[in-house]
C-alpha cells in the first residue's frame, strides 16, 4: 500500500477547527479506500510561540521538510500583536516558505454557480470565473535585505524595505505560469510596475524571454499591476492565468478572491522545485482566509476553504485526481442545495455550523466515491 506522509499544522484561530474538518475526510478514506495517508501534526504561529517560544520549532520545522506535503490552518490573531517581531506568528508561516523553498504560489479564484449572487459585483461580472493567480512566494520585499527601521536622530525614523529579483527567480515561476496556462486556457497575463520599478523592468524582461524561448503557444500579455487590479474588478473572467511577484500577488489575489463572494471559500497551493530524481515537490496548502479571531471557537467558520485546499493537496502531492474531482464535486453540490455557513447566506437561509457543513460536504463525497 502506498504510504502519503502528511504533516498538519492548524495553526491559529478558526485553524484548528477547519482542519477539523479535514481530518475526518483523510480518516474515511483511509478506512474505506486504503489511502495511507500517514498524519504527523505540529505547531505554527501564536500557539507555537506559546509552546516553545518560536513561530515554529526545529522539531516541526524538520517534519515540514520530511513530509510529501503540508496541510496549514491560518496563523496571527490580536493576543499575539506585542511579540518580538522574529518571532511573530505569520514568521513561522515565512520560514516555512523560506526554507521549503516553496517559490510558486497558486490561489485560484473561481466562483461556485450557487454563490455568483453572494458577490458585491454584478452576478454577469462573476458568474463562471475561473482564474489562477500564480505569485512569486520567496523573492522579492518580503525577502529582500537590507529590511530595516533606522533612528535618524530629532525624532525621525526611516524604514526600509528591499524589493530584489534575480533571473532565475523570474524564469522559474514564468515557466510555472506558462505550463498551468497549457492545461487550461492557454493565456497568461504577467503584471508588475516597470513604469516605476527596476524589478518591473527586469520581470517583464525575463517572463517575455521565456516566452519566446520555450512557450511561444500560450498567449501572453503585460499588464501594470495597479491596471490589474481596475481590470479584476471591471471585468475579471478576461483572465486566465495571471503571474506576478509576491508583494503584487499578495494583494492581487486577495481582490480576486473577493470577486466570489467570501475569502472562506478559496485554497491556495505553494511548490518548490521538482527533486531531481523523483519528481516530487515540497508543497504546502492553506485557505486563503486568515485566522479570523473575531470567530474563533464559535463553530461557525466555514471549512469550504480547507477542504478545497486538501482536494488541491490530492491532485497536486498524490495524484489522486478522480479524488480530488469528487472532493471538489461534492462541495459544489452542497451549495447547490443551498447549504450555507454564515460567510454566505443570503436572507431567508439559515446557516449551518463549521461541523454541520464539514459533515453535509463528507457525506456527498462518500455518496460520490461509492
Amino acid at each position: 500500500m502506498t504510504t502519503r506522509k502528511l504533516l498538519l499544522l492548524s495553526g491559529d484561530g478558526i485553524g484548528p477547527e477547519t482542519m477539523g474538518e479535514v481530518r475526518k475526510f483523510i480518516a474515511y478514506m483511509n478506512e474505506a479506500h486504503s489511502a495511507g495517508f500517514e498524519l504527523e501534526e505540529g505547531h505554527v504561529g501564536g500557539v507555537a510561540y506559546d509552546t516553545h517560544g518560536q513561530s515554529i520549532s526545529e522539531t516541526d520545522m524538520a517534519k515540514a521538510m520530511a513530509a510529501d506535503a503540508v496541510l496549514f490552518g491560518a496563523v496571527g490573531g490580536p493576543k499575539w500583536d506585542s511579540v518580538p517581531y522574529d518571532v511573530r506568528p505569520e514568521a513561522g508561516l515565512l520560514r516555512l516558505r523560506k526554507e521549503m523553498e516553496l517559490f510558486a504560489n497558486l490561489r485560484p479564484a473561481i466562483c461556485y454557480p450557487a454563490l455568483a449572487s453572494a458577490s458585491s459585483l454584478r452576478q454577469d461580472v462573476v458568474e463562471g470565473l475561473d482564474i489562477l493567480i500564480v505569485r512569486e512566494l520567496t523573492g522579492g520585499v518580503y525577502f529582500g535585505d537590507p529590511k530595516e527601521i533606522t533612528d535618524l536622530g530629532n525624532g525621525q525614523k526611516r524604514a526600509v524595505d528591499t524589493q530584489v529579483y534575480d533571473t532565475y527567480e523570474i524564469e522559474r515561476i514564468a515557466g510555472v505560469a506558462f505550463e498551468l496556462a497549457r492545461t487550461r486556457s492557454n493565456k497568461v497575463t504577467s503584471m508588475e510596475k516597470r513604469n516605476v520599478m527596476k524589478s518591473g523592468v527586469l520581470w517583464n524582461e525575463v517572463v517575455t524571454q521565456t516566452h519566446k524561448a520555450n512557450y511561444q503557444d500560450v498567449e501572453l500579455d503585460h499588464m501594470l499591476a495597479d491596471a490589474g487590479g481596475m481590470q479584476l474588478v471591471r471585468w475579471p473572467k478576461q483572465f486566465d492565468v495571471i503571474v506576478t511577484d509576491n508583494l503584487f500577488g499578495d494583494m492581487l489575489s486577495d481582490v480576486a478572491a473577493m470577486l466570489t463572494g467570501s475569502l472562506g471559500m478559496l485554497p491556495s497551493a505553494s511548490f518548490g522545485a521538482p527533486d531531481e530524481k523523483t519528481g516530487s515537490r515540497k508543497a504546502l496548502y492553506e485557505p486563503v482566509h486568515g485566522s479570523a479571531p473575531d470567530i474563533a471557537g464559535q463553530g461557525i467558520a466555514n471549512p469550504i476553504a480547507m477542504l478545497a485546499s486538501f482536494a488541491m493537496c490530492l491532485r497536486y502531492s498524490f495524484n489522486m485526481v478522480a479524488e480530488a474531482d469528487q472532493l471538489e464535486k461534492a462541495i459544489a453540490n452542497v451549495l447547490d442545495r443551498g447549504v450555507r455557513t454564515t460567510d454566505i447566506a443570503s436572507d431567508g437561509i439559515k446557516p449551518v455550523g463549521t461541523v454541520e457543513m464539514g459533515d453535509t460536504v463528507l457525506a456527498e463525497f462518500k455518496s460520490l466515491m461509492g
